[in-house]
C-alpha cells in the first residue's frame, strides 16, 4: 500500500466514531421515568434536545434508563441504582422522580421537569434553587383555576363539576394549592365542585360510577404523573360516561380527550437537555434558575366534542392553539 493510501486510511479511522466503551470520559446521564412504554415521546424529546446540542446516544454520551413501568413505588430503588452507577447527572421526568432522586443523592446534579419545584420542597426558590436540583416547572397548580374556567366556557350550562385527583403525587403544599385554585374558580363561576380521589387505574371504574351518580355535568382532571401514565382508560371512561373533560396535559387530548390547557411536557423535556448540557460543562445545579414555561397551549379535540354532541363556542375555538378535527 502506498504512503498516501496508508495516511488516508489512518485518517478515516480517526474520523470514524469509536464505540462508547472504548472512549474515556464519556458523560453518563441517568434518565428516571415512570413509564417508557406509555410516554416514549418524552424520552425521544429529551434525546432530540441532546442531539441538537451535539450529543449522540451511543456515540459520545451514555444514557442509563431506569423505568418504574407505572409502579411509582419503585422510584427510590431506581434512583439508588443510578447513584450507584455514578452517573454525571440525573434527568427526572416528574415530581416523584425528582423527589426520589434527591433523597438518593445530595451531590449528583438533578435536572427535573416538575409541577411546582418550590412548593414540593425540591428547590428553595426558582431564581436560586440551592442544593442539587434545577430544571423546569410545569406550573400545574397555577393552571387549575384556568382549566375550570375553560371547561365552563366549553359547557356553558354546566352546574356541577367533578375534580379527579391523585393524592400523594406532589407535595402537600402543591396539592393544597391545586385544590384551592379549583375551588376558587368554581366559586367565582357559581358552579358546584366536588373532589374525587383515585390512587390508580384500579379505582377508575368505581370513581366514575360515583361521579355520574352525583349528577356531575363535566370533569376536570388535576395534573398527575400517575394519571398521565394511565390516560387511555381514563379518557375512555370519560367518553363512556359522556363527561366533557379538561386535562392539564395535551397527551390526554391526543388519546381522545376533549381539551387540555397547560405547558407542553415534551417540549420541556427537550429543553431540559440544555440544562443537562450546562451541568456536563461544569455548571452547578444550585446556580441554574428554574425555568417556567413561556407558552401555555389550549388544545381542543373536535372529534371528541362531536361524540359528546357538544358544540364548542366559536370564541373558545378562536383562542385554541391547536384544534384536532
Amino acid at each position: 500500500m502506498r504512503r498516501r493510501e496508508v495516511i488516508s486510511a489512518f485518517a478515516a479511522v480517526l474520523a470514524s466514531p469509536f464505540p462508547v466503551a472504548a472512549q474515556e470520559n464519556v458523560p453518563r446521564i441517568g434518565y428516571l421515568t415512570g413509564s417508557l412504554a406509555t410516554n416514549p415521546h418524552l424520552a425521544e424529546a429529551f434525546r432530540k434536545g441532546l442531539r441538537d446540542l451535539g450529543y449522540v446516544e451511543g456515540r459520545n454520551v451514555v444514557i442509563e434508563y431506569r423505568d418504574a413501568e407505572g409502579n411509582y413505588d419503585r422510584l427510590p430503588a431506581l434512583a439508588a441504582e443510578l447513584v450507584a452507577l455514578k452517573v454525571d447527572v440525573i434527568a427526572a421526568t416528574g415530581t416523584p422522580h425528582a423527589t426520589a432522586a434527591k433523597q438518593a443523592t445530595a451531590t449528583i446534579p438533578i435536572v427535573a421537569v416538575t409541577a411546582d419545584p418550590v412548593s414540593s420542597g425540591l428547590a428553595a426558590t426558582l431564581a436560586g434553587p440551592g442544593d442539587n436540583v434545577t430544571g423546569l416547572s410545569l406550573l400545574v397548580p397555577d393552571l387549575v383555576a384556568k382549566c375550570v374556567e375553560l371547561l365552563s366556557q366549553a359547557v356553558p350550562d354546566v352546574a356541577r363539576i367533578a375534580a379527579l385527583w391523585h393524592p400523594g403525587d406532589y407535595g402537600e403544599r402543591t396539592e393544597a394549592n391545586m385544590i384551592a385554585g379549583a375551588e376558587f374558580a368554581a366559586q367565582a363561576l357559581g358552579v358546584r365542585l366536588r373532589f374525587y380521589e383515585v390512587r390508580g387505574p384500579q379505582d377508575f371504574e368505581s370513581t366514575f360510577a360515583r361521579i355520574t351518580a352525583t349528577g356531575s355535568d363535566a370533569l376536570v382532571v388535576l395534573g398527575s404523573n400517575i394519571l398521565i401514565v394511565a390516560r387511555a382508560p381514563l379518557v375512555d371512561l370519560a367518553a363512556k360516561n359522556r363527561l366533557p373533560t379538561v386535562y392539564s396535559y395535551r397527551e390526554f387530548v391526543d388519546a381522545g380527550g376533549l381539551m387540555s390547557y397547560g405547558a407542553n411536557f415534551a417540549d420541556l423535556l427537550r429543553r431540559a437537555a440544555t440544562y443537562v448540557d450546562k451541568v456536563l460543562r461544569g455548571a452547578k445545579a444550585s446556580d441554574l434558575p428554574i425555568e417556567q414555561p413561556t407558552k401555555l397551549d389550549l388544545v381542543i379535540n373536535l372529534k371528541s366534542a362531536k361524540a359528546l354532541n357538544l358544540t364548542i363556542p366559536p370564541t373558545l375555538l378562536a383562542r385554541a392553539d391547536e384544534v384536532i378535527e
